[in-house]
């Protein structure tokens, strides 16, 4: 015999007008997301449901004083480690913004702690404000050319998909394993559709035959647009283009003009990797919204791409829109066009007024961080010769950055040599690179030449170091990035400036080296206080060095790479010597 569902009976009766809503939201203009226009009734809610559109009775009224009615914000891809805190911090930041779901890639703590990394994200998300929804990575680490923390099969990923807040397989990064048609990469696809899972993709690259092939293997998504070419071919072959605004990666200004008002349903938003101090100073999604805004969208197609597009796009049937049935997420604009976010409603609750997230709604305590999360810095005792760049001729091949880009370019310089080793120049802007396994004790250092990092002396150093999340330094000089390692070291993972061997300061990231639980305010002024230390070493770039510097051993962005088993191209995919 069927149970008897209350609530959909109380949803019901209220929505009918024979019982009172728990709350009516009045005198607002509600953004129709639909049917791209603004119309003017009450919002009735129930039991954290929007129940009518209308004139109704309620409980409690709010009096949205002619402000917009507006579903709320819903990341599409993102990384929450990147933001360096707990779900239980972060919300404290992100609803605020407007955001209140997300749909997360934990494939940053897996490359560390494989699957008790997603385990635990997963667990503390529980505990959050936030609606987070996870995509399970599919390639840690990944690619084999570089060693990560774990690595993770089809056999590892599938109980995951047991969980209701498991939506599917993360990014499909090893773009050569999915064109191959490798046995464990269709293994984990199979898994992924025969339990009726979505599929993300990470095309970087990728020509229209390249696309074509992933959408063949099931994949639905790309982030890694980065040309309105690449994004049309994303489009046409049936892909929902994710158009991506972080903190390096800044994608929309150049993918906005191919969406159209024929298209648009098929594009959304997201922030895939944004830095907390960009998140409080800029926003999440609702800077996506605001950016697009100024750069010609329509105000209302801005706000369905970050709701409804992106709700529709992950299945999130109670997501994205004002309408009877949908989760009451709701969010009140005192103006259109600068999204400006008076108040904020979460499942029909009043959880920030006039900007203020409130008290009673922040999280319970942090879930407990297991020893093996907070002990994961293993490396082999090093010197100085251990960083020698040995070469045999003037002419190398060069990581040149580009500022605000994740994708790098590949330049080949002639650089300086004593006694056959390469020697740093301030004035050629050629400076050491070295990524140093610390996962396994493998004595594994890969060593290269980076150009464009702009430092004029010490050295900086972090365990985020995308994906697989080695200790990567980049110095002026050997004695300074040996000096800023055994301080990530000492302090089990983190950020460290170096300078005439000295640390100048840290940011101690103690969860696998890439989160903290400490109250986001004080994390916050850490990375002040980092940033502003960077003045000392003489850095003059107009981007930010820590984030530039964490995707410089990221093997699957073109064009050239440093990983813990040496330089990387990325296009040909493989090594190659300095």
């Amino acid at each position: 015999m069927m149970n008897f569902n209350q609530n959909i009976y109380d949803y019901i009766h209220t929505s009918a007008k024979t019982e009172k809503a728990d709350l009516v939201i009045r005198n607002g203009k509600i953004i129709d997301v639909f049917n791209g226009e603004i119309i003017e009734e009450d919002v009735a809610i129930t039991k954290g449901k929007i129940v009518g559109i209308g004139s109704y009775e309620g409980k409690a009224y709010f009096d949205a004083k002619g402000g917009f009615i507006c579903p709320a914000f819903i990341d599409g891809h993102v990384h929450i480690e990147s933001s360096m805190l707990i779900p239980q911090q972060l919300e404290k930041v992100l609803v605020p913004h407007g955001v209140t779901t997300l749909v997360a890639d934990p494939h940053e703590i897996a490359n560390v702690a494989g699957t008790k990394g997603i385990q635990y994200l997963i667990d503390n998300s529980r505990e959050s404000l936030l609606d987070i929804y996870f995509m399970i990575p599919s390639c840690v680490p990944a690619t084999p050319f570089e060693n990560a923390g774990a690595v993770l099969e089809a056999e590892d990923i599938a109980p995951f998909y047991n969980d209701p807040n498991v939506l599917g397989l993360a990014e499909v990064m090893d773009f050569p394993a999915v064109i191959k048609g490798n046995e464990k990469m269709v293994n984990k696809l199979t898994s992924a559709q025969e339990n009726k899972k979505l599929i993300d993709g990470h095309a970087a690259g990728l020509d229209k035959y390249g696309i074509n092939t992933y959408r063949a293997a099931g994949i639905q998504t790309d982030h890694e647009a980065v040309t309105a070419e690449e994004a049309k071919i994303r489009l046409q072959r049936g892909m929902y283009l994710m158009i991506r605004e972080g903190s390096v990666a800044k994608d929309l200004k150049a993918l906005l003009p191919i969406v159209t008002e024929r298209n648009s349903r098929r594009c959304l938003f997201v922030t895939d990797d944004k830095h907390l101090d960009d998140l409080i100073e800029e926003g999440s999604i609702d800077h996506n919204v605001r950016l697009a805004i100024a750069n010609g969208i329509n105000p209302i197609q801005a706000i369905a791409m970050a709701t409804i597009n992106t709700a529709e796009c992950f299945q999130l049937k109670s997501k994205g829109a004002v309408a009877p049935g949908f989760d009451a997420d709701l969010l009140i604009l005192s103006d259109l066009h600068q999204i400006t976010i008076e108040d904020v409603f979460l499942k029909g609750k009043h959880v920030v007024q006039t900007g203020t997230l409130q008290a009673e709604f922040t999280a319970k305590e942090p879930t407990s961080t297991p020893h093996t999360l907070t002990n994961s810095v293993k490396i082999k005792p090093l010197t100085k010769e251990d960083l020698q760049v040995v070469l045999s001729q003037k002419m190398a091949n060069i990581i040149e950055v580009i500022p605000n880009s994740l994708i790098t370019n590949h330049v080949k310089e002639e650089v300086d040599i004593i006694a056959g080793s390469f020697v740093t120049s301030i004035e050629k802007d050629q400076l050491k690179l070295a990524v140093i396994e610390r996962h396994k004790q493998t004595g594994n250092i890969g060593l290269g030449i980076v150009k464009g990092m702009s430092l004029k002396a010490g050295a900086i150093a972090t365990t985020v170091a995308h994906d697989s999340h080695n200790i990567i330094v980049c110095g002026t000089n050997d004695g300074d990035m040996l000096k800023a390692i055994t301080e990530i070291e000492a302090m089990q993972g983190g950020i460290a400036i170096v300078k005439d061997g000295e640390l100048i300061n840290a940011l101690p990231l103690p969860i696998c080296g890439l989160l903290t639980d400490q109250h986001y305010e004080e994390t916050l002024q850490q990375i002040n206080e980092l940033n502003s230390s960077l003045a000392k070493v003489g850095f003059s770039g107009n981007f930010n060095p820590f984030l530039t510097l964490s995707f410089l051993a990221l093997p699957v962005i073109p064009d050239l790479k440093l990983t813990d088993t040496g330089l990387f191209q990325v296009k040909e995919f493989k090594h190659i010597s300095i």
